[in-house]
């Protein structure tokens, strides 16, 4: 699957999850660029990823992340 395709799932999820459809993802995209993206809506988010895409990721992977490009690296490489 490629990275743009994974990009733009995620960000349906995000929208989603978040209630927001105006959210546009980029690679370069944090929490801190998402009013609505706090602590408890990233473990929803986490969750309905793994569902989404049917895989789990470890709390290393997790905690490692600084954007979304991380978040679709792993997504990828599973």
């Amino acid at each position: 699957m490629e990275k743009s395709q994974i990009l733009d799932e995620v960000q349906a999820i995000f929208r989603e999850v978040l209630d927001n459809e105006e959210i546009v993802l980029q690679s370069a995209t944090t929490a801190d660029d998402i009013e609505e993206w706090d602590s408890l809506t990233h473990i929803q988010l986490i969750v309905a990823i793994e569902k989404h895409f049917k895989i789990r990721f470890t709390s290393r992977e997790i905690l490692s992340w600084q954007n979304v490009g991380q978040l679709i690296d792993s997504i990828a490489a599973k």
